[in-house]
């Protein structure tokens, strides 16, 4: 370990045993950030129940991801001009400081508020985490930790829902959000006393006018794949609107970058083969999860009749599989430096566990679908981690923190529109189904498109019987659409380069720290 850290061109004072210490405290810090979302998920009715603005509720997520996307890319510039454990430790407090103002909250206006303040902090929590890596450790020696990473993920995927609710009902709703603090003061802790990375002066000012662009660009993408079809229809003034105003704002942004100093997101980055390859291959990854997570507990709750209180441990097969796949392709990629096969393996294995998941019907059983899920899983570990490092790999270490931020952008928004557009086919396949079964009327009258299993167990069986096949019928047509766009992935995977990961071979023992931090660039197809 100490011969990797100092690959990376970092002091030697960083030693062995810091590393440990620092990376505990990294997953610390992404553990917070994707914990959150899952917890406050399970607390929303007794939350809405006190506040009172069931109207105003999806904003509380709403907010949170759009402060998050708007701001991951501006906390990897910031990283990058002025030091990365600054940045990090900021974005930490702001964190905190917009959990502990949540859970004060004295009604749902200021609960949004606070809740978007709590994800601007949260946009440089990922970035911190994946870019401190990308100092520390080359990348030739990062698969070790991939299914580190991979088990905070499943962690908080499993045990979000789990924790919510028990906090909720023992403890009282605001404590989904105080929890944050006492993780957050250790995280704070470690990360000050033992990360030493090199201090950086800018060179030149921050490019507002990119970021503002920016912001504005993300914003609509994030609001038109979270009300299209919902809170408005797709055709409508509003989402018009926001497709031009995103449309207007991408085209300016690239303009600006040409232009800036000291660009938000330098531009050359992407004239990297694998960079712009993996930033697109990452935002399919996110479409297929997102999509995933959201989908199947429904299908279990609603066609196998599970409980919704253990949504969280129906995805466990996909979570474990994604978790030891990521663990061991991370090992063999440390130990051989070759990655290559590794994203044309993932995408096939996408592409297969999406279809399979498309065949499910009302007939299928619990066991059936968690092997389904095990394929979309593996598919998943073989991709998660690889995206990031090869993305990293494929920039100069100055450019480590807008890289990471990109590569973290991308999947974010795909994950966006995987819930936008598949829950759009699901709605409109779960109406079409219960119209067909029971007439336009009787469907209307049978409810939401999205009934829990306590719910279901109340309406008249023919209702019920109409609803499951109607949800399978919505689950099918969400997946096959998945399998469709991950079809994509895996094409792309094959035109990756294998280029060497820094840090790699013999060869760089020597003058092993200047190697390491020299750009990659020369080696890159363009």
């Amino acid at each position: 370990m100490s011969d990797a850290v100092k690959q990376a061109g970092q002091p030697e004072e960083v030693k062995p045993r810091s590393v440990r210490v620092v990376l505990m405290a990294l997953m610390i810090a992404m553990l917070l950030a994707m914990l959150d979302n899952m917890i406050i998920g399970t607390a929303m009715p007794t939350i809405v129940g006190e506040l009172g603005g069931l109207e105003h509720l999806s904003w509380v997520v709403t907010a949170y991801t759009l402060a998050t996307a708007a701001s991951t890319p501006i906390w990897g510039k910031v990283g990058d001009m002025y030091g990365r454990k600054g940045s990090f430790l900021t974005s930490i407090v702001i964190f905190l400081i917009g959990s502990a103002l949540s859970g004060m909250a004295q009604d749902m206006g200021q609960l949004i508020g606070f809740r978007a303040i709590q994800g601007l902090g949260a946009g440089g929590l990922m970035v911190g985490v994946m870019a401190i890596i990308g100092d520390l450790i080359p990348p030739r020696e990062r698969g070790k930790y991939q299914g580190m990473m991979a088990g905070v993920m499943a962690l908080a995927m499993i045990g979000g829902p789990l924790v919510g609710g028990t906090i909720t009902d023992h403890m009282g709703w605001r404590w989904s959000f105080y929890i944050n603090l006492p993780l957050g003061a250790v995280a704070l802790a470690m990360v000050s006393a033992v990360l030493h990375l090199p201090k950086k002066k800018a060179k030149g000012k921050i490019d507002y006018l990119g970021a503002a662009l920016l912001t504005v660009a993300i914003t609509s993408t994030v609001l038109v794949t979270t009300w299209g079809g919902t809170e408005y229809a797709w055709g409508s003034g509003e989402i018009i609107g926001l497709i031009v105003a995103g449309v207007l704002a991408i085209a300016a942004f690239v303009y600006a970058e040409t232009k800036a100093a000291e660009p938000v997101m330098p531009l050359h980055i992407f004239r990297s083969r694998n960079f712009t390859l993996m930033s697109v291959i990452g935002f399919l990854v996110g479409f297929a999860m997102f999509g995933g997570v959201l989908y199947l507990p429904l299908f279990q709750q609603a066609v196998q009749g599970a409980s919704a209180t253990n949504s969280g441990l129906l995805l466990l097969p996909m979570l474990l599989s994604m978790m030891v796949v990521s663990l061991v392709v991370g090992r063999i990629t440390t130990s051989s430096g070759k990655y290559k096969v590794f994203p044309i393996v993932g995408g096939a294995l996408m592409v297969v566990g999406l279809f399979l998941l498309a065949t499910m019907d009302t007939g299928t059983t619990r066991l059936v679908s968690g092997l389904y899920m095990a394929v979309l899983g593996a598919g998943l570990g073989f991709l998660m981690q690889i995206t990031m490092l090869v993305a990293q790999n494929s920039v100069d270490m100055k450019d480590m923190g807008v890289a990471s931020s990109s590569a973290t952008l991308f999947r974010t928004l795909g994950g966006s529109f995987g819930v936008a557009l598949m829950g759009s086919l699901f709605t409109s396949q779960v109406t079409d189904t219960m119209s067909e079964r029971l007439g336009p009327q009787a469907a209307k009258a049978s409810g939401s498109a999205q009934l829990d299993a306590a719910s279901l167990a109340k309406l008249p069986e023919a209702v019920r019987d109409a609803y499951q096949h109607a949800v399978a019928a919505g689950t099918h047509s969400a997946f096959l659409l998945g399998a469709a766009i991950a079809v994509l992935g895996f094409v792309l995977a094959w035109f990756v380069k294998e280029v060497p990961l820094r840090g790699a071979g013999p060869a760089q023992a020597g003058g092993a720290g200047a190697q390491a931090a020299a750009s990659p660039a020369d080696s890159l197809a363009h």
